[in-house]
């Protein structure tokens, strides 16, 4: 690539240019496993997992997958939080040469089936929490079997019992007919001569659901190069080594997770904190407690540890960085935090388009404040035309930002109408208005679609609008993101209720949650006697919108008159 406006405020550890090689997904395991045998791979609440203990894990799964029936054509989901077992599923799986399936297990149960059918997996891996649900859509789907893997299994023994007796309790939930089995059961069988099934690096090796740029969810095919790739140009942004650690609170089923908290790290022979869920407290006593040299987080999570009544007692000071995506970081969120934690914030974007991680701001140089950074090596971005989508803006002009990665997807599966809205002459076209200044940092002003992020998870207003018709009060309604100073945006829905009839705002709430997985179920429900619309009757999302942000502006947050 010929040298860029950008290329002179690379750090000096940052090479322009990185030799990609053609491996597979699980050989950033095994090849940090000839390195680092002994290196600490995983810490869990104190249990330690060392690398060559995980690689070992890894080949007895992927063993006991193949004798299950599970080969290189072979798709398997995870419904996992993070622990060590989602990383002996996740590459176990892979060594098997079958696609992984990452999904968010708080997905309602219509929606894991959606994306469980859509995706046409054979079987997938849960533990006892989501049991129940996940073998009522094995048997629905007729999968081949589940895997439960336990959680107290890689749990210290003070922790370990009272947490095994909570699992058996859940398992006594499950009441279907489908195989299961017991991943720790199944690992317990060592193949010393087991060898991974090795498939083209171009391949797919990773499907993994999102809303994407435009419409519903869809599955974004993740070649096993383009992960293997993008780990690369994370680990030599962050000078990444054997000797460090990363804290692990962003869930591995993510892309931002998936790659900047497992696979660049994994690929570094670095340790791996896991959390399995954010909690403040826990996290700020982690940090102090095993000291990682890294996190990587979204603006939320750095607004409730700032806001932690008691973060003076901890110490941060381990932390070389704290990096931050997936959703805008105001200023003073970004200023708060590292006042109070002392360590910096480095702010960056992605997309899973992309697998995840494609610019951030510099370490040891330049950071410039409200900016999303710079592109990686190997990455080319320019800001291009609304109106033609071809025509390069100048520096300092607003445009859609698109890229030329080595990691872009190799489409969204099934759809090659929506993947040539977005991949054109080699290009990503990323849906996010913005603007390159004459230094070539980059900046997001606005999204071209509707799409609204609620603490760094994707919410279409469509998946909302549809359960909201579902409601039989309903005339019409619209669900809008409105600014929110904690988690970004929230959801707010607009109604016009049927002629006749009463409701609530906690009816309304309480029938989302039926319906939708938690951060998709809207903050506030309106009534309203009618709603804007345009001269095709079409309703006004915007002026919904702007009406809100008029609110938040006026001295008693009500709308002038």
């Amino acid at each position: 690539m010929q040298e860029k406006r950008w290329h002179r405020f690379y750090d000096k550890h940052v090479p322009k240019h990185i030799e990609y090689p053609n491996w597979c997904i699980f050989e950033l395991l095994d090849r940090s496993t000839v390195a680092y045998p002994q290196n600490i791979a995983t810490f869990f609440f104190g249990r330690k997992l060392l690398y060559w203990e995980l690689a070992s894990l890894t080949n007895s799964f992927a063993k006991s997958l193949q004798q299950l029936g599970i080969d290189a054509d072979s798709k398997v989901a995870l419904l996992l939080p993070n622990f060590p077992g989602y990383l002996i599923a996740y590459y176990g799986i892979l060594k098997t040469g079958a696609v992984v399936v990452p999904l968010n297990p708080l997905y309602a149960e219509e929606e894991l089936e959606y994306q469980l059918s859509d995706s046409g997996v054979s079987a997938l891996v849960t533990i006892p929490q989501f049991a129940s649900k996940a073998c009522k859509l094995a048997q629905k789907l007729r999968l081949k079997f589940v895997v439960i893997s336990s959680i107290s299994a890689y749990l210290p023994w003070h922790l370990r019992i009272p947490f095994w007796f909570k699992e058996k309790a859940q398992l006594k939930e499950v009441d279907v007919n489908v195989p299961v089995y017991f991943l720790e059961k199944l690992v317990s069988k060592k193949y010393i001569d087991f060898k991974p099934v090795r498939k083209d690096p171009s391949e797919l090796g990773v499907l993994i659901y999102s809303g994407g740029t435009t419409g519903v969810a869809k599955g974004i095919m993740l070649s096993h190069f383009a992960v293997v790739a993008n780990a690369m140009q994370i680990a030599a942004w962050g000078d990444l080594n054997s000797n460090e650690r990363i804290l692990a609170v962003l869930p591995l089923f993510h892309g931002y997770g998936m790659n900047v908290c497992m696979n660049a790290p994994i690929y570094s022979g670095m340790s791996i904190i896991l959390l399995p869920r954010f909690n403040p407290k826990l996290m700020a006593k982690t940090i102090h407690k095993y000291k990682p040299t890294m996190t990587a987080v979204v603006p939320t999570i750095l607004t409730a540890l700032a806001n932690l009544p008691d973060i003076s007692r901890y110490n941060f000071t381990s932390l070389k960085a704290v990096w931050v995506g997936a959703a805008p970081l105001t200023e003073a969120t970004k200023d708060e935090f590292e006042k109070k934690a002392k360590c910096k914030v480095i702010e960056g974007y992605g997309l899973t388009e992309a697998v995840t991680a494609q610019m951030a701001n510099p370490y040891k140089g330049v950071h410039k404040v409200g900016s999303i950074g710079i592109p990686f090596p190997d990455v080319d971005a320019k800001i291009v035309s609304l109106e033609d989508g071809v025509t390069e803006m100048p520096p300092n002009t607003p445009g859609e930002i698109v890229l030329k990665t080595p990691t872009v997807m190799m489409g969204y599966f099934n759809k090659p109408e929506a993947t040539e809205e977005v991949l054109k002459d080699g290009w990503l076209y990323t849906g996010d208005i913005g603007y390159m200044d004459d230094d070539g940092y980059f900046y997001i002003t606005d999204r071209k679609k509707d799409l609204i992020i609620v603490g760094g998870f994707n919410v279409f207003p469509s998946e909302v609008d549809e359960v909201l018709y579902k409601h039989p009060k309903v005339k019409e309604g619209i669900t809008v993101g409105i600014p929110d100073p904690y988690k970004g945006e929230k959801i707010k829905v607009y109604v016009v209720l049927k002629e006749g009839v009463e409701a609530t705002e906690e009816e309304f709430i309480e029938f989302f949650r039926k319906h939708l997985a938690p951060y998709k179920v809207p903050s506030e429900v309106e009534f309203r006697k009618e709603l804007p619309k345009s001269a095709i009757g079409k309703i006004l999302r915007k002026v919904l919108r702007e009406e809100e942000i008029k609110k938040m502006k006026e001295p008693d947050g009500e709308t002038a008159k």
